[in-house]
């Protein structure tokens, strides 16, 4: 933290900061490594008083110092953590993206090795083209002559984004560039189970993405999870004991859907495929 033209630095955990400053962590010795304030907490320099009292004013404790620093210093961390945390980033972008992306002519999903090797394309392209303007012929099936500058970019990964919003502007760039045929896709299910295990309450951790809290308390019924997997319920009904549903889910949701199903409902209700809708980006 910059104060008074100089820096001060306080030793502490970085997850255990996030969970402090979010309310989750209350006690400070969990927080931090050493209770000192430092000018330079790699080199072992300590912060003098008179640097302190400058800075912050002299009424103020070391402890009220280091609240202060906690409360509104900026986070860093080193070269090995960030690499680590731009790594896991890296490959969640991948995951998503294979997971919502088909051939359009096959309606095959892509392995993530490819999905991978069309972005590195993108992103190399996007280096060497930053400086050259003109137009380009997206394919958002309409043919449409637009400005370069108008296409969606793709310049890497960034770990100060999240993984989600990343997914979507990688989609964009994939389908407007096309340097594999892509589509976004839906597959397109019936999915049956009997109206008393749809009543039932689903006390499982929640399916990936959740925040992962009261993860051992009911997550909703059996029918609020299956629905939960699907983007666009198209019918739903009721034949006599059975509930029938017909909808349409993303490829990287199938799999998910069907385990959750044969976990919880004992294979007593079923996911039929009916077809693979490929949707066209306007």
């Amino acid at each position: 933290m910059k104060k008074g033209k100089k820096r001060f630095e306080i030793a502490c955990y970085k997850n255990k900061v996030l969970e402090w400053r979010s309310g989750v962590e209350q006690d400070l010795d969990n927080v931090l490594q050493i209770p000192n304030v430092f000018m330079n907490v790699s080199k072992g320099q300590t912060a003098n008083s008179q640097d302190l009292a400058k800075a912050f004013g002299a009424d103020k404790s070391r402890d009220d110092i280091i609240l202060e620093i906690l409360k509104k210093g900026e986070l860093q961390v080193g070269e090995k953590e960030r690499n680590a945390q731009l790594d896991r980033v890296h490959a969640e972008v991948i995951d998503i993206v294979a997971g919502k992306l088909v051939d359009p002519k096959s309606k095959r999903v892509y392995t993530t090795g490819m999905i991978e090797k069309a972005l590195d394309q993108l992103s190399s392209q996007t280096a060497q083209t930053a400086s050259n303007s003109g137009t380009s012929t997206p394919a958002n099936g309409e043919g449409k002559e637009v400005s370069k500058k108008d296409l969606p970019k793709w310049t890497g990964v960034n770990s100060n984004k999240s993984a989600k919003s990343q997914a979507l502007e990688a989609m964009k760039a994939l389908i407007a560039y096309q340097p594999i045929p892509v589509a976004r896709a839906r597959m397109r299910l019936r999915i049956t189970c009997p109206t008393n295990v749809l009543k039932q309450a689903v006390k499982s951790a929640p399916k990936a993405g959740d925040d992962g809290e009261d993860k051992d308390k009911a997550t909703g019924t059996v029918k609020d999870r299956i629905l939960s997997y699907v983007e666009e319920v198209e019918n739903q009904d009721v034949l006599g004991d059975e509930w029938e549903c017909t909808g349409f889910v993303e490829p990287g949701a199938f799999r998910a859907l069907g385990e959750f199903i044969s976990g919880q409902t004992k294979g007593r209700a079923r996911a039929e495929v009916l077809d693979m809708a490929v949707m066209h980006e306007d």
